[in-house]
């Protein structure tokens, strides 16, 4: 595996689906880690124009974001500590605006714990034999139930997205750009 200047593992160029899918995830949330790495509780907590969104936000959203989609959607399980502590009727957006309240150290440890629980549940749906095509234990209110290469392409949508947030909340705090 090549990892980049940034620390970011490259996706292979020559692998099977699952494997290239998976390469891409795991580069999509290290250029989520890159564009947050280094800042202060500060930098975290900024802002950019209007919008109340931080990459300390960012990386308590996408810590609850893994969990969802891997731990309740794809294996069924009830939330996790400490999204099963929320009265999410209450509070929809708790983690975006309570992340203001968590040090990086906090922010960081969160997410990297999510992540590596996703990679556990994703190694073991994939060791059960269903492969990218069995689908999630937990579906939508209407009836459909994605497949783990859904879920997967999902989250890698999800990273990219919100690694465009992050490039502009980035250069807003100390100029960092890149990708």
């Amino acid at each position: 595996m090549s990892i980049d200047d940034q620390g970011r593992p490259e996706p292979p160029v020559a692998a099977g689906e699952t494997e290239t899918l998976l390469g891409f995830l795991d580069y999509q949330r290290a250029t989520l880690e890159w564009k947050c790495r280094g800042l202060d509780a500060a930098g975290l907590s900024a802002r950019v124009g209007a919008s109340t969104m931080t990459l300390g936000g960012l990386l308590k959203h996408m810590a609850l974001v893994e969990s969802g989609w891997f731990s309740r959607s794809l294996h069924g399980r009830e939330r996790e500590a400490p999204w099963s502590a929320i009265d999410w009727t209450a509070d929809p957006d708790w983690e975006w605006h309570s992340a203001a309240s968590d040090s990086p150290e906090q922010l960081f440890a969160l997410w990297h714990r999510a992540v590596a629980r996703s990679r556990d549940l994703v190694a073991e749906a994939l060791a059960n034999g269903g492969g990218l095509d069995q689908l999630a234990a937990h579906g939508w209110p209407d009836g459909t139930v994605p497949s783990l290469r859904w879920i997967v392409v999902h989250m890698i949508e999800e990273y990219a997205r919100h690694n465009g947030h992050a490039d502009l909340l980035r250069e807003s705090i100390d100029g960092e750009t890149g990708e």
